[in-house]
C-alpha cells in the first residue's frame, strides 16, 4: 500500500480506468472533479470516492492530496497539470501533454522546478511483453535494425453520426487519430528499440469531413447506430486516418497508420521489428504473445509466463503463466511504477529495472514535437526533420 493519495480530474471513458487501477496498485483515491459540481457528485457516488470538488480551487487546496492525476479533455491539460504543479501536487497526465510544444515546454521546465514527479500515461509500454521485447533488443538478439513497421485502430468513429469532442481542433487539438492513439504507438516503439523518430512524412485524410453532434452531448466509446437523438452537422477539422513514414535515429526505416474508421478493429496496436538477428512482432489485441521470427530455425511464440520471461518483463506480470492480463493492468504497472518514484525518488523504476523512473512530461513534450512535425509533414507535402536533440 502507497502512502501518497490521489484525486482524478476527469469523467470519461479514461478518468475511471484510472481510479480502478490505483486501487488495485495499493493507492488511495479520494476524490474527483468533474466539469461542474453535479458532474464531481455523480463520479464520487459512481466510483465510491469521498470527495467530490467544486471547482478546481477546491481541488488544489485540498492537503490531502499528494498527486493529481489528469484525464481531462485535451484543452485543459495544461491548465491542470500546471495548476497542481504549482500546488505543490505531483502530476500523472494523459496524453497528450498539451495542445502545442510551447505549453508542453513550459510544464516539462515547471516540473523540473518543481521538484516533483511528473508523468505521461503512456500505459501501453507497461504490458510484459513488450517489456520482454525491448530486453531483447537491448540485449543483442535482434541485431542491427532494419525498419519497424505497425499500426493503431479503432472503429469506434466509424459512422458519420459518431461524435465525440476528439474530433474538433478546439478541444482536442490540430490531430486527432495521430495525437490520440498514434503517439501511442511512437512512444512503444521508441520505446522498445531504444531509438527515437528523427524524420517524418505524413499523409492525412478526413473520412467525414461532416459529423452528426448530439444535441445533449455524446461520450468516448458510448451508443452505437440504433442509438440516436436530435443531432446538428458539425465541420470535422481533424484526421480519421493517418499514414507516417519515419527514420530512427540509429538509422532504421519505418511506416506505420492509424485510423479510427477500421469496422471490426476495436483498439488494436500492433508492431513488427526487423532486424539482421530476428524480427518481433506483438498485437494489443492477443497480448500475451510475443512472435519471434527466424529464417534458418523454427518461429517462436512466447506466451506471458513470469517464469519465461526477463526480470523486468516479469515485474510487470502479476499472474502466472496462463492468467491472462490486459489493457487494465497496464495502467496499474504504470502508476506502481509512479508511485514507487514519488515515495522513493533514489530506486529504479518498480517494473522495469533497466530504465529508471517513468513516461515523464519530457516524453510527453517530445510527442507533441513529433506531432507538429507530422501535421507540419501533411500540410507541406514533404519530409520534415526534427532536431535528435528535441525528440
Amino acid at each position: 500500500m502507497f502512502k501518497s493519495k490521489a484525486a482524478l480530474i476527469g469523467t470519461g471513458f479514461i478518468g475511471p480506468v484510472h481510479v480502478e487501477a490505483l486501487h488495485r496498485a495499493g493507492v488511495d483515491v479520494i476524490g474527483v472533479l468533474g466539469s461542474s459540481a453535479a458532474s464531481s457528485s455523480r463520479a464520487a457516488d459512481q466510483l465510491g470516492l469521498d470527495k467530490a470538488y467544486s471547482d478546481l480551487d477546491d481541488l488544489m487546496s485540498d492537503d490531502d492530496v499528494d498527486v493529481v492525476h489528469v484525464a481531462s479533455p485535451n484543452h485543459l491539460h495544461f491548465e491542470h497539470a500546471s495548476r497542481a504543479l504549482r500546488s505543490g501536487k505531483h502530476v500523472v497526465c494523459e496524453k497528450p501533454l498539451a495542445m502545442n510544444s510551447s505549453h508542453s515546454e513550459q510544464l516539462v521546465r515547471l516540473a523540473g522546478e518543481s521538484d516533483r514527479i511528473a508523468a505521461v500515461c503512456h500505459n501501453i509500454r507497461y504490458y510484459p511483453l513488450c517489456i520482454e521485447a525491448r530486453q531483447r533488443v537491448a540485449a543483442g538478439d535482434v541485431g542491427e535494425l532494419f525498419h519497424v513497421t505497425g499500426s493503431y485502430v479503432q472503429d469506434w468513429l466509424f459512422h458519420p453520426s459518431d461524435f465525440n469532442w476528439r474530433v474538433t481542433a478546439s478541444q482536442g487539438g490540430p490531430l486527432r487519430a495521430l495525437a490520440d492513439i498514434g503517439t501511442h504507438w511512437l512512444d512503444l516503439v521508441q520505446y522498445v528499440t531504444g531509438q527515437r523518430v528523427v524524420e517524418v512524412c505524413t499523409d492525412l485524410q478526413t473520412v467525414h469531413p461532416v459529423r452528426q453532434k448530439p444535441l445533449g452531448g455524446a461520450k468516448t466509446y458510448s451508443g452505437g447506430p440504433g442509438d440516436r437523438a436530435e443531432t446538428e452537422d458539425v465541420a470535422v477539422d481533424t484526421e480519421d486516418f493517418g499514414s507516417v513514414m519515419l527514420r530512427l535515429d540509429g538509422g532504421a526505416a519505418g511506416q506505420f497508420y492509424v485510423s479510427q474508421v477500421t469496422a471490426g478493429r476495436k483498439n488494436q496496436c500492433r508492431f513488427d521489428i526487423s532486424g539482421a538477428g530476428c524480427s518481433l512482432a506483438w498485437d494489443s489485441q492477443r497480448p500475451n504473445e510475443l512472435f519471434v521470427g527466424h529464417r534458418d530455425r523454427a518461429n517462436e511464440s512466447l506466451i506471458r509466463d513470469p517464469s519465461l520471461l526477463s526480470s523486468a518483463a516479469a515485474g510487470a506480470a502479476s499472474y502466472p503463466g496462463g492468467h491472462n492480463e490486459g489493457f487494465h493492468d497496464t495502467f496499474k504497472q504504470l502508476f506502481r511504477s509512479v508511485y514507487a518514484a514519488i515515495e522513493d525518488p533514489t530506486a529504479t523504476d518498480a517494473v522495469d529495472e533497466a530504465v529508471p523512473g517513468c513516461p515523464t512530461f519530457a516524453d510527453g513534450h517530445r510527442e507533441v514535437l513529433l506531432c507538429e512535425a507530422m501535421l507540419e509533414s501533411h500540410r507541406t507535402r514533404r519530409w520534415v526533420t526534427l532536431e535528435t536533440g528535441d525528440v
